[in-house]
């Protein structure tokens, strides 16, 4: 018990941390607008408008969550270390694995709390849709509805900071999503002209499934975000994350088509020829070493998918989700270890 009560603790303290941060409130606003830019730097495609929306409004999000879970982290973890208030801490009985994984928790919760605003407002100007030509007819609903929560966020957080001291920045992040929330779902009920229709004929489950997965990929970076933040400063973290985001991305083309070329050019020789000392066989085992260590990001992006209106199989999302479960625990574990050994005091 005493270990579930010093983690929800640091959790607590963690998440209201990085919701009060302003970068969070930044990313928040910079990412809402990029999502609503989108819409109409989409039109300018031949045809596929909508297609492209979806392409660039997704990466927005997923972008803009990569960058906050490095700027979260090294708040969090990084600073405490430098300011040297992770004494009060460890000087108690907190063990280094509880701090770091209640950080890590804290960070996570946070970055979901963050990027659910973006992420909800993307799929509000998806149900609006992409106006291809001048003749397009205007969903007001969609506008009227986000406009509204938009408002009332911004409203309801002015009146809390101003009148009780509350963080504006910690009120938009917690209103910010469930308001849209329920702006989108009143969205699926209206046509443009206010006349009701099915929500089903709106609603598109496959963008829940690639929204749900690219925060599944959020909670791997943030981990090894954290791990990061344990030794370096935030700069570094913050580039070395995106430089583990970008090999991660590029992973198939890195190691898996080398990896197939490989087994190929072996097995053509023969199985009497295979040595283990063999100079093909030993850069084959390297890749394979790669492609096992370093996350593969591609994994949790199914834009594809989404595009040609295909159902995500359920069979891949059981690979897919502990696949991303053992990235996370990987990184917390190699997080946990820079720790033990890093001089605090």
């Amino acid at each position: 018990m005493a270990f579930l009560e010093q983690l929800f603790a640091i959790t607590r303290n963690t998440f209201f941390e990085c919701v009060r941060q302003p970068i969070s409130l930044v990313i928040l606003v910079a990412s809402v607008l990029l999502v609503l830019l989108s819409n109409p730097l989409s039109a300018f495609t031949m045809s596929d408008d909508q297609r492209m929306f979806v392409d660039i409004g997704l990466s927005t999000v997923f972008m803009s969550g990569a960058i906050l879970a490095a700027f979260l982290a090294t708040a969090v973890v990084d600073r405490e270390i430098s300011n040297r208030t992770v004494l009060m801490v460890v000087s108690k009985p907190v063990a280094r694995v509880t701090f770091i994984l209640g950080k890590y928790l804290g960070v996570t919760a946070a970055l979901f709390a963050t990027i659910a605003v973006p992420s909800i407002a993307f799929l509000i100007v998806e149900v609006h849709g992409v106006m291809q030509t001048a003749r397009t007819t205007v969903r007001w609903p969609s506008v009227t509805f986000g406009v509204l929560a938009v408002c009332t966020t911004v409203g309801i957080a002015t009146w809390c900071n101003y009148f009780y001291g509350k963080s504006f920045a910690a009120c938009t992040a917690l209103l910010g999503g469930p308001l849209l929330l329920v702006a989108y779902g009143l969205s699926l009920f209206f046509d443009s002209d206010w006349s009701t229709i099915a929500p089903a004929t709106e609603f598109r489950p496959e963008l829940l499934v690639a929204l749900l997965l690219m925060f599944l990929s959020l909670g791997v970076i943030g981990a090894i975000a954290v791990a990061i933040s344990t030794r370096l400063g935030q700069v570094l973290t913050i580039g070395l994350t995106l430089v583990i985001l970008v090999l991660g991305l590029l992973s198939d083309w890195i190691f898996a088509r080398r990896i197939v070329a490989l087994e190929q050019l072996i097995a053509a020789r023969g199985v009497g020829d295979v040595s283990w000392l063999d100079g093909d066989s030993l850069v084959l085992l390297g890749y394979k070493a790669g492609y096992a260590i370093l996350p593969n990001f591609q994994v949790f992006w199914v834009v594809d998918a989404v595009n040609q209106e295909t159902p995500v199989p359920l069979q891949y999302l059981t690979l897919v989700v502990p696949y991303a479960i053992v990235m996370t625990a990987a990184a917390l574990a190699v997080a946990t270890a820079l720790f033990q050994r890093r001089e605090v005091g």
